[in-house]
C-alpha cells in the first residue's frame, strides 16, 4: 500500500546551505520516525515558498544518497499571511502501516502548520 507522509520546516534566510541543511533534517527525521526503508520511498514533493531562490529542497535527498527516487521541486502560490521561508514535502512510500500509523514531521517555525500533530 501507498502512504503519505507529511512535513515542513523553515530557514532563518534565503540562503543555499541553509536550505540544504534544513530539508535534509526533515527528510532524516520522517525516515527515522516512520522506520523507512529508502527503497520503499514511491517518489518525494517538495514545496518551497517564493521567497526561497537560493537552491532546490530535492538537492539534500540527492546529497543523503537517495538517488532512486523521483523527485519534484515545486513553488507554492503567494498567499497574504502565509508562514514565510518555508519547505514542506509530501513523500509517498510503500508500507503495511494504516494512515493514522504515519508520523508526520514539522520542525522549527512550520510548528504553527500542524500544531496537533506535535508531540
Amino acid at each position: 500500500m501507498v502512504r503519505g507522509i507529511r512535513g515542513a520546516t523553515t530557514v532563518e534566510n534565503n540562503d543555499k546551505r541553509e536550505i540544504l541543511d534544513a530539508s535534509a533534517q526533515m527528510l532524516e527525521k520522517i525516515i527515522s520516525e516512520n522506520e523507512i526503508n529508502v527503497d520503499d520511498i514511491v517518489s518525494i514533493i517538495f514545496t518551497i515558498t517564493p521567497d526561497l531562490t537560493k537552491a532546490f529542497p530535492a538537492a539534500a535527498a540527492r546529497e543523503m544518497g537517495i538517488v532512486n527516487v523521483p523527485l519534484l521541486d515545486m513553488s507554492e502560490p503567494e498567499i497574504d499571511g502565509a508562514l514565510k521561508k518555508c519547505i514542506r514535502i509530501l513523500m509517498h512510500v510503500n508500507t503495511e502501516k494504516n494512515n493514522c500509523d504515519m508520523k508526520h514531521v514539522y520542525l522549527k517555525g512550520a510548528k504553527v502548520l500542524r500544531p496537533d500533530l506535535i508531540k
